[in-house]
Parts: C-alpha cells; sequence; structure tokens
C-alpha cells in the first residue's frame, strides 16, 4: 500500500510497476481495506483524507497515455479516462467540497463504504445516496457536508483530538502543561474527555477547585496536621495545590484506580518539585523523590478502589469527585471519617438531578423529582438528602457547610458530628416536599408519623380549591434544613482573600449575604472582633484572630452529653433565624402588560414591607425570601409600570379595593385582579381611561 503522506519519497523503479497494479486494484475495494499507515500521523485515515490535491492525484498516477479510474468513486459512477479529464473531476467533485481541519482535507466519498438501505429507484440512485465524508478523529461517516462542519466542531469543543485514537501511549512532547493556582500538571490533549483519556482535567471546574481549597484551608487553621484524601487524582491537580500551598499543614494523599493516571500523577509531582511517597504496598522499593530538595513537603500516590483506600485508613478531609454520582462512595467516606471532619462532594450527574431524567435520580438517591423553578436547589437539597442517609448508617450526623449548584457541577460540603444523637438530628431534617404544580408555591411537609386527611392543607395558597383534580405533587424525600454556615463562609472568604483566589471571592460573597439572608450592600466582608470566635456544631473553632480564650476541639474527642443537649437548644433557638428554603424567580412570576421594577429595587421594596430577602446564587434572577407567593406577587404588581400607558409616570401602581401590602392576601382576590385587566385590555376605546381610574399616577420620589 503506498502512503499518501506527502514526505513519502517516490519508490524504486523496479517497485513501481508493482505499486502501480495496487493502486488500481484497491480504489474499488471497501474503504475500511484502504488505510494511511503513516507514521507520523497517530492513527489509521481514509485515503479521502489528504493534504494537497497533488496527494489526491498521486493516489490515481495521473499519465497520459493510460486510462485511471478515480480513486473515490466506483466503476459504475466513474469510468477510466485520461489524466486530463480525471483532473477536472478530482478538483471539481472531489476537492472543492472538501472540509478542512488542521491542514487535512476530507474529501467528498463515493465508494461502497456507508451501508445504505435496498432501494426500489434503481442502482443509479443508490449511487448517488452513497456520497459521504469519513471523519478524520473518529472514522464516522457523515452525508452533509455542513453536517460534516458541525460533527467536527463538537469534537474541538470537547477537545477530543487524534491522539485519542492512538493505540501507543503519546510520547511527552505531545502533553500540554497547564498551570493553575501556580501549580503545573502535565495533560494530554484530548483531556476534557473522561470517557476517552485516563488524565481527566476539566478547565471549567476550576471554580470547585478553589472551593474546596477554601473549605480545606479552613479545617486546616482549626487544627494540624490533617490527613486528605482526593480519592479521584486523574492528574493530581486538586491534591497538588493543597500540597503547595498549605505546605506542612496537610499530609495529601492522591488515589486513582488508573495505572496511567497514576504514572501522570507522579510525574506531575515531580514537575511541581515534590517528594513522592508510595503506598504501603510499594514503601519497600524506596520513595521517588523530585528534582530538587528545597522543598520538603510529600504527597502519598496510592492506586486503588477509591472504596478501599476509604475503608482501610481514617481520614480528617475526604473529596469525592467521581464522573456521574458519588452515591457509590458515600458509605465508604463515612465509615472511617475521623469526628468534626469534612467530606466534599461533586456531582456531575446533572441530568438527572436537574430533573432530565428523572427515573435515574430516582434509581441513585432514592428521591422523586421534576423540573421546577427551584430545581438547582432541589438538586442540591437531594444530595444532601443522599449524604444524611449514608451518614445516619454510620451512626454520624452532619453539618452542611457549604451547598453550590451551578451548571456544570452539584458541590456538597458538610461536617461530620460523631454519636447516635446528631445522626437521629439530621435524619429527622430529610422530609418530604409538597409542591403545587399550578403557582409553584412549595411547603415542606409537617414532621410527624400521622396521616393527615387533607395535605392540601399545609400548601399556603387555594389552588386545590379552585382547581380541578390533583394540583400538588409529593417531591423527595429532601433536605430540609439550612445550606450554609454564615461563620464557615466568612472564614472561606478570608482563605480567598489570602492566597488570592479571585474567581471564588465573588461567590462566597454571594453566598455569606444569602446565608444571612441580607443585601450585598448590608454584607461586611470583614467580621467584628466579637465574632473572632465562631461558633460551629456546639464548639468554639480558632479563626485566624481569635484571641487566647477560645480554645480548639480535637479531632478525636468525643463530645459530651452536656454539650449536645447544648447544641440542640441552640439549634432550636436559632432555627428562625435560618436562611428561607427555596427562592421565587421574579420572571416567572411577572404580571403579562407590565414592566418589573429592577431586582435591586425589588429586594428592597421586599425588606420595605418586613419581609427578610437576599439574592441567591442558583438563579441570577431568583429571589430568596420568607414572604409567601402571594405576598410576593403582590408586592411585584405594585411596584410594576404598565407598558402600554407611555404618558403614565414612573411610580409604584395601587391595587385596587383594600388590598394592601403586608396583609395577607387571598389567591384569588390576585386572579380577579388579573382577570379585570385581561377586561380592560379588550375595550380598546376607552383602555387608557379604564387604566387611568384603575392604576392612579403618583410622582416617584426617591
Amino acid at each position: 500500500m503506498k502512503s499518501k503522506n506527502v514526505d513519502v519519497k517516490t519508490p524504486e523503479s523496479e517497485l513501481e510497476a508493482e505499486d502501480r497494479g495496487a493502486e488500481e486494484e484497491r480504489p474499488r475495494e471497501s474503504d475500511s481495506n484502504i488505510l494511511d499507515l503513516s507514521s507520523d500521523y497517530p492513527r489509521d485515515k481514509h485515503i479521502s483524507i489528504q493534504r494537497h490535491l497533488a496527494d489526491l492525484e498521486k493516489l490515481a498516477d495521473l499519465r497520459e497515455d493510460e486510462r485511471k479510474p478515480c480513486p473515490l468513486c466506483p466503476e459504475e459512477k466513474f469510468k477510466a479516462c485520461y489524466s486530463h479529464k480525471l483532473h477536472r473531476h478530482l478538483q471539481n467533485l472531489h476537492w472543492k467540497v472538501s472540509v478542512e481541519f488542521e491542514g487535512y482535507r476530507m474529501c467528498i466519498c463515493h465508494l461502497s463504504c456507508r451501508p445504505v438501505k435496498p432501494n426500489l429507484a434503481g442502482d443509479q440512485t443508490l449511487s448517488k445516496m452513497g456520497a459521504h465524508y469519513h471523519c478524520i478523529i473518529c472514522s464516522a461517516t457523515i452525508v452533509r457536508r455542513t453536517d460534516m462542519i458541525g460533527h467536527i466542531n463538537r469534537h474541538v469543543n470537547k477537545g477530543e483530538t487524534e491522539s485519542r485514537f492512538s493505540t501507543v501511549h503519546a510520547p511527552k512532547s505531545s502533553y500540554n502543561v497547564v498551570k493553575e493556582s501556580a501549580t503545573d500538571v502535565q495533560v494530554l490533549p484530548n483531556h476534557s474527555t473522561p470517557q476517552k483519556t485516563d488524565s481527566y482535567f476539566n478547565p471549567k471546574m476550576k471554580l470547585n477547585r478553589q472551593l474546596i481549597f477554601c473549605a480545606l484551608a479552613v479545617l486546616a487553621g482549626e487544627r494540624k496536621p490533617i490527613e486528605c484524601l482526593d480519592a479521584f487524582g486523574a492528574t493530581g491537580i486538586m491534591g497538588l495545590q493543597w500540597a503547595k500551598h498549605l505546605r506542612s499543614s496537610v499530609k495529601v494523599t492522591i488515589n486513582d484506580c488508573n495505572e496511567n493516571s497514576v504514572t501522570m500523577i507522579k510525574e506531575n509531582c515531580h514537575l511541581n518539585k515534590m517528594k513522592v511517597k508510595l503506598n504501603s504496598r510499594e514503601e519497600d522499593n524506596g520513595e521517588t523523590v523530585g528534582h530538587g530538595e528545597e522543598n520538603s513537603d510529600t504527597i502519598e500516590v496510592t492506586k486503588m478502589d477509591a472504596n478501599v483506600v476509604m475503608h482501610l485508613r481514617s481520614f480528617d478531609f475526604i473529596h469525592l469527585d467521581p464522573f456521574g454520582t458519588s452515591v457509590n462512595y458515600l458509605d465508604s467516606a463515612f465509615r472511617n471519617v475521623r469526628n468534626l471532619g469534612i467530606v466534599s462532594l461533586t456531582s456531575t450527574d446533572i441530568s438527572s438531578l436537574y430533573a432530565k431524567a428523572q427515573h435515574v435520580a430516582l434509581r441513585h438517591y432514592g428521591c422523586n423529582i421534576v423540573r421546577t423553578e427551584y430545581y438547582k436547589e432541589l438538586a442540591a437539597r437531594a444530595v444532601i438528602a443522599a449524604v444524611t442517609r449514608a451518614a445516619a448508617r454510620c451512626n454520624k450526623g452532619i453539618e452542611v457547610l457549604l451547598a453550590v449548584a451551578l451548571e456544570h457541577f452539584v458541590l456538597v460540603v458538610v461536617r461530620v458530628l460523631r454519636g447516635p444523637t446528631p445522626a437521629d438530628d439530621s435524619a429527622k431534617k430529610v422530609r418530604y416536599l409538597i409542591h403545587c404544580q399550578w403557582c409553584e408555591e412549595r411547603v415542606f411537609q409537617k414532621e410527624g408519623n400521622m396521616v393527615e386527611e387533607n395535605p392540601y392543607q399545609q400548601l399556603p395558597c387555594d389552588c386545590h380549591g379552585s382547581m380541578p383534580g390533583k394540583t400538588a405533587v409529593l417531591l423527595g424525600p429532601l433536605w430540609s434544613g439550612a445550606l450554609f454556615n454564615t461563620g464557615f463562609l466568612r472564614r472561606m472568604l478570608l482563605e480567598a482573600v489570602q492566597y488570592g483566589l479571585d474567581e471564588a471571592q465573588p461567590l462566597l460573597k454571594t453566598l455569606v449575604s444569602e446565608a444571612e439572608c441580607t443585601t450585598p450592600k448590608h454584607f461586611s466582608t470583614h467580621s467584628p472582633g466579637d465574632e473572632n470566635k465562631q461558633e460551629e456544631c456546639g464548639v468554639y473553632i480558632r479563626t485566624p484572630n481569635t484571641s487566647a480564650e477560645s480554645y480548639l476541639v480535637h479531632a478525636g474527642k468525643r463530645k459530651s452529653e452536656e454539650v449536645l443537649r447544648g447544641t440542640a437548644k441552640r439549634q432550636r433557638a436559632e432555627h428562625s433565624a435560618e436562611h428561607p428554603p427555596f427562592y421565587y424567580n421574579i420572571h416567572r412570576h411577572s404580571i403579562k402588560g407590565m414592566n418589573m421594577p429592577k431586582l435591586n429595587k425589588f429586594l428592597n421594596y421586599l425588606s420595605e414591607a418586613g419581609y427578610r430577602v437576599s439574592r441567591t446564587h442558583f438563579d441570577p434572577m431568583g429571589v430568596r425570601t420568607n414572604a409567601p407567593l402571594v405576598q410576593f406577587k403582590t408586592v411585584l404588581m405594585k411596584y410594576s409600570t404598565p407598558t402600554y400607558v407611555g404618558a403614565q409616570a414612573e411610580g409604584p401602581v395601587h391595587l385596587p379595593g383594600e388590598i394592601q401590602v403586608g396583609e395577607e392576601v387571598p389567591a384569588a382576590a390576585v386572579i380577579k385582579v388579573e382577570e379585570a385587566e385581561l377586561a380592560e385590555d379588550d375595550k380598546s376605546g376607552v383602555a387608557a381611561a379604564m387604566v387611568t381610574e384603575s392604576y392612579p399616577t403618583h410622582c416617584a420620589t426617591e
């Protein structure tokens, strides 16, 4: 077989006749038998993929004195002809409609490569339907040129390259060095495709890694040294950042079950001048020392299943970041984690958590969910409920420190509380949620085992009485407690400022204001002197400005019964101060034909009405408030302006009748107001007069 690479030398004279005979026969064979075996390209390519038109003409071996067939067309479609006609055929039919990618041209192919269904129209139509392109990356056959361009773009967006189809390991020269937070790691060109590479590295998860680092830095300030585990190392970027910045405060263990990933983790440790300590089974062979002796930090690298390494050893900090769901590793994580330790997990199965695959969520998390306006918070509470049940099976309770749900992942960070009493308290916070499908009002089911005759009475709305049939659905079980710990988030923000983590700082500020349920203008990043000693889980934990009077609780010391009783009393006393569950989307509840106020102004209006209010990171247009939905709509309607009255002055719009903000407004009254507005719209002749009468104008004052 003759190579199609441009750099291939011309064959010797005694082999020309044999090569020409082979080339005349092979174009009529199947495309799967005609491949390029050039050594400088990492995988085999079809003959329709060439760099230059001259390479395509070399396949035909154009000679003026002989008739030659087209190498990309069957004999039934294009008969053998002389060189001048074959040159025009290759240029106009194959080369001009080719698709270019990284210097290669994927020409259109008419061979019998692509299986075509039998057609009664005849052989001529069948040959026309057989035209297709061969993908240079995955060898797929695509019919349309536009589809081929989109197919290649999807490969590029996923970071897929031809190197992932090579059967041999790529040389070190093909590695890409990525730098993040002063840490260098080597990655393969296809590092962002977890199914096709051994060293998965996602640049979009940088924010996730920064949040986890801040949580670990806060724990390292409480007690040191702490043993931390990155159960799914991949490239080892996360564990390297821990060891490089926190130094002697942490003892880092990076684990991965893939041998190629473990090899790359060791190379990345050497790249960052770290010592590598092998696991207990390999310690007899000695230690591998990185380049340079100025850095004495040591990272332990293990090659085990994540469940095995968590069963064998105890850790203070465990991070789980598998591909997809992490429920398969929760039992092992809580089995040996130390008291007052931290377990963080990142779930990337957003299709099931965001209610796109509800049957998968029921199978993995044992939770019934539907697509709602607050689906991201619903996903976070479903994950925490699974974490709570796993911890309770090990006689351990949890305190949620952080719950973040963004576009690509759901991150949950919890503190472990050892003992059956905290386990019982945490298990009681897993409840079902009653969700109204008409107005999207929601409320957690009351605690108790007695069956209620009419569960619709728990909902604040009266949709069940005014609408036919069943109007609500039961979701869950979900976590009904708080999603944030304000003191822990403030210390995470201090760590983010100290280490210069710019991407995490805006999100942490939003989380602190959301945890306190206050507007951002009332938020202060600097804690006063009396807040230097934060109380969490019934114990006092030292912060960077802690006075000498505060003390430190060791990880292995069991809490006394008096402390536990004090914790329960404090939690009951501060239950009313927790942030309200869930949020409302201002666009979802907007009034048709009305201009909504700006979001920040609307937050001030709700705050002036006497409600707690804040923005939420789950939804950029979401409002977290303890106001019921009827009052939320009432305030929104009052400060909205009609779009069809050009001469009306800006200002609040008063509702008809005696309805005022702060009063309990029935849902039927809101419906009547909306029906009245629709009736006014139908009367085109007196619309302006009716609107002026229903909505008196006022001067807009600040």
